[in-house]
């Protein structure tokens, strides 16, 4: 009788012991990819915006928005954020190709945002955008390539057909945030006065693309922005603190846990 008792006993403990495995890995499940408990390289940012798209060739996507809290763990600051990605889906942010439509995958700083209305109350490095402004993509102007400029100087190196009059986009671009995809350092870049423009004495891949924003809603699909409703945009832009590192993270779900 001991001997089946005692075997009883420890049938049940071996049970338990399954049922606890399960709890945890059940617990373990419920955290989803896309939290940044997850993410792989958000180093220090107590800010973390996270984007994932429904698949590589989907241009639907979720934004999601994140702060660590005193303790260590992290709270969602808003409900999930519908979105629209680039019309050609996503590409790995170091095999991407200018002018194809996609979205780059991977893990970003934005340090600075811009728009055509005065600041909507954003702590990051905000620029009031007017009708001279353009974002320059020339890829035979390196020096330039994915940088503001305040005016197209007639003694400017960079061709205005390939660039963003800022203007001309006057609902995505009252608002946006800029995605710190393919850019140069904040500290390589000069005014030269001869030319009148930025330049940059470490020009970035000219090949990968530029203007990578994270604005407010068009018609549809974007070039490879992450686009939001205006009411959205707002606020994640009045959320975000450079004292806390903000960093983005866009990638289609299956691919979130890899950038």
């Amino acid at each position: 009788m001991r001997k089946i008792l005692a075997a009883g006993l420890a049938l049940a403990a071996v049970l338990l012991g399954l049922g606890v495995v399960r709890a945890l890995s059940a617990d373990a499940a419920a955290v989803p990819a896309y939290h940044p408990t997850k993410l792989r390289n958000i180093g220090d940012s107590q800010q973390v915006v996270v984007v994932t798209g429904n698949g590589r060739t989907s241009t639907y996507a979720t934004l999601r928005a994140y702060q660590k809290n005193a303790n260590g763990s992290w709270s969602q600051k808003f409900a999930g954020m519908p979105a629209r990605v680039g019309y050609a889906g996503w590409e790995w942010a170091s095999k991407r190709v200018q002018d194809t439509g996609t979205t780059p995958m991977g893990t970003f700083r934005i340090t600075s945002a811009f728009g055509l209305k005065a600041n909507p109350g954003t702590k990051v490095k905000y620029t009031r955008a007017d009708s001279n402004d353009y974002w320059v993509g020339d890829n035979r102007d390196a020096k330039t390539y994915n940088m503001f400029q305040p005016s197209a100087s007639s003694t400017r190196t960079w061709r205005t057909g390939e660039a963003e009059r800022l203007a001309a986009y006057p609902t995505q671009y009252e608002y946006a945030a800029v995605v710190d995809f393919n850019r140069p350092w904040g500290s390589t870049i000069k005014w030269n006065t001869a030319h009148a423009q930025y330049e940059t004495s470490k020009p970035v891949d000219t090949k990968r693309g530029s203007a990578i924003f994270l604005h407010i809603n068009g018609s549809g699909s974007t070039a490879g922005c992450v686009s939001l409703k205006r009411a959205d945009l707002l606020n994640v832009l009045t959320w975000l603190d450079p004292a806390k590192t903000p960093r983005i993270v866009m990638a289609p779900l299956t691919d979130i846990g890899r950038v």
